[in-house]
């Protein structure tokens, strides 16, 4: 992902457009490495999100709404004290590096007006959100960096701010041709890497974009002077594009997921990436990180509840294993009956002491059949000892097939919350899940619960028909569409053997087209296990027909009278079916 010094470069300059001389109306941290600002400029609301995450370190416009968490952290209180109402004078990029400072002006703790500067360092691991002072001292940062983390530079308040090192690069925008072409070097090294070693800011897909409008290969190396020259030259057309601000705003793709962005056109891929085209750097850069930024989010917020549910799952996994050969060896249990039949039938002829006998096998067409004896026991005690273990295997066979079944419904049910986990969105979706596995004895229960909804929110779709579609997201959420919100009429759906959601059809007393019933086929097998599958098998029928056996944990059910049809999910056609909250 290239969230690179050009692509500071042109949101830099959007922000500049948009905010100099806006005020800070509100400032939120709905995470916590996230500050969401809404500032108002020209009778137009903006909202700014700084994000420090170390996965998807950013800064640009959003429409994204998190919830706020009711008690604001201490950085947010910070920052309303300093900059909320005051009035955004300047945004810079500091050289071509990624970092933007944002000037405001603000009143002090003694009512006088200075400058105070809000700083976004998008450094991978090392990201920051940094609030200093009229002098440059910082008074808050939104992660802090003592000595027992980095030596080379600390970011804690009090110090005055210091710039990350330089690392010997430059800024390619103040260099002429010759200039430029004196960094590079000829040899083995590949000019790209030699682009992004010399100068700031520089992507390895810019780098080898450069590279590759200069010579048509991205991989020319060094020892090739011509090629060298070229590329050098292309530097300094790429640094002019850059100052003209002659952008373009592009997402590359394939048919799974956005791969990467740029504020240039891409070439190098040829046709094996395609292309999104967009009006601004932010418009492009919020799409981009729309669902990777969240997805990852909550992947971060559930791995706690993945660990804990996936540890069980194993454990029910290693059982089955045990039970299954525990059945194995209980099906020879019969030659332990046959074997004190046969020695009770010949016990008139067996000598005391004896270690074994051989014996017509009266159950198998009279063959012999050798019988081992423990020496210190009488015949009799020898043919109960036989009986005994015959016993022991069937209690355990009987015993094990009960405890089979109900362990085949916690794996079941186990890996219903897997799924469940792989599709929440919100906050409140793994807040029912943690409260779900609670209930079920798998979390401990906490002195404070968070109050819980009145009813669950499952996902909401209006067919192209008009008609109501709902979707659970997790156990919790399908009990409640199938057993409380869905009536006798409605339509229900479900992936034939594949975890997945409850999915039902609002009929209000109505004949239902085939298209919305190919629709909800079609989020049903997207919101299961077969979500990235093509030609997904779908059960549906009437919600009569559907029923939860007594003692079934969240989310089981069975149901007949069914009809199957296929479906391939269609993402682009859910989104657009689905109704935001």
């Amino acid at each position: 992902m290239a969230f690179d010094g050009l692509a500071i470069y042109a949101l830099t300059y959007e922000f500049k457009e948009k905010l100099i001389g806006g005020r800070i109306d509100k400032i939120h941290q709905p995470e916590r490495d996230e500050i969401t600002m809404t500032v108002r400029c020209f009778k137009e609301n903006y909202k700014l999100l700084l994000c420090a995450n170390p996965s998807f370190p950013r800064v640009h416009f959003t429409d994204i709404n998190k919830d706020n968490p009711s008690s604001p952290p201490m950085f947010c209180m910070l920052l309303r004290k300093h900059i909320q109402g005051g009035k955004i004078v300047d945004v810079c990029q500091d050289d071509f590096e990624r970092i933007v400072k944002f000037k405001i002006e603000s009143y002090d703790e003694l009512g006088d007006l200075s400058i105070k500067t809000l700083i976004i360092e998008i450094m991978g691991k090392h990201s920051n959100i940094i609030l200093t002072n009229q002098e440059g001292k910082i008074i808050d940062s939104i992660f802090h960096v003592d000595l027992t983390i980095s030596s080379i530079r600390q970011v804690m308040p009090g110090l005055m701010y210091e710039n990350p090192p330089s690392q010997g690069k430059t800024n390619i925008l103040n260099l002429n041709e010759n200039e430029i072409k004196e960094k590079f070097a000829y040899n083995e090294t590949p000019l790209s890497k030699q682009i992004m070693d010399n100068f700031m800011g520089i992507s390895p897909i810019l780098a080898r974009e450069i590279v590759f409008n200069a010579t048509g290969d991205e991989n020319k190396y060094g020892t090739d002077e011509n090629a060298t020259n070229l590329v050098a030259k292309e530097c300094f057309k790429f640094a002019s594009t850059i100052k003209e601000n002659d952008f373009k705003y592009i997402i590359l793709f394939d048919d799974e997921k956005y791969r990467e962005f740029c504020m240039i056109d891409i070439s190098q891929y040829g046709n094996s990436l395609k292309k999104e085209y967009f009006d601004s750097a932010n418009e492009c850069v919020n799409q981009f990180y729309l669902k990777k930024a969240n997805r990852e989010s909550i992947k971060q917020k559930t791995s706690d509840l993945t660990k804990i549910v996936s540890t069980n799952l194993e454990r029910c996994l290693r059982k089955r294993q045990l039970e299954e050969e525990i059945l194995e060896k209980s099906k020879k249990r019969e030659i332990y009956k046959i074997k004190g039949d046969l020695i009770t039938a010949n016990i008139y002829r067996i000598e005391k002491g004896a270690s074994f006998i051989e014996a017509e096998n009266f159950y198998n067409n009279n063959e012999i059949i050798k019988i081992t004896l423990q020496t210190d026991l009488s015949p009799s005690k020898n043919a109960q000892k036989y009986y005994a273990k015959y016993n022991k295997a069937k209690t355990a066979e009987e015993e094990t097939i009960k405890q089979k079944e109900l362990n085949e419904k916690e794996i079941e049910y186990l890996n219903s919350v897997l799924e469940a986990l792989s599709n929440v969105e919100t906050k409140d979706d793994i807040m029912q899940i943690r409260d779900e596995l609670t209930d079920e004895g798998y979390l401990k229960k906490r002195q404070k619960l968070k109050k819980k909804d009145s009813a669950p929110k499952p996902n909401l779709f209006i067919s192209s028909d008009g008609f109501e579609i709902y979707a659970g997201k997790n156990n919790k959420q399908n009990d409640y569409v199938t057993l409380k919100l869905a009536r006798s009429t409605d339509i229900w759906f479900h992936t034939k053997d594949i975890h997945g959601s409850h999915v039902i059809v609002k009929t209000n007393g109505k004949d239902v087209p085939d298209t919305t019933l190919t629709q909800a086929a079609m989020i049903a097998a997207y919101y299961s296990k077969g979500k990235n599958g093509s030609n997904i098998n779908v059960d549906y029928t009437f919600i009569k027909n559907v029923r939860k056996p007594s003692g079934a944990k969240p989310g089981m059910v069975i149901y007949d009278n069914n009809k199957t049809c296929v479906v391939t999910p269609d993402e682009n056609l859910i989104e657009k079916l689905k109704k935001m909250p």
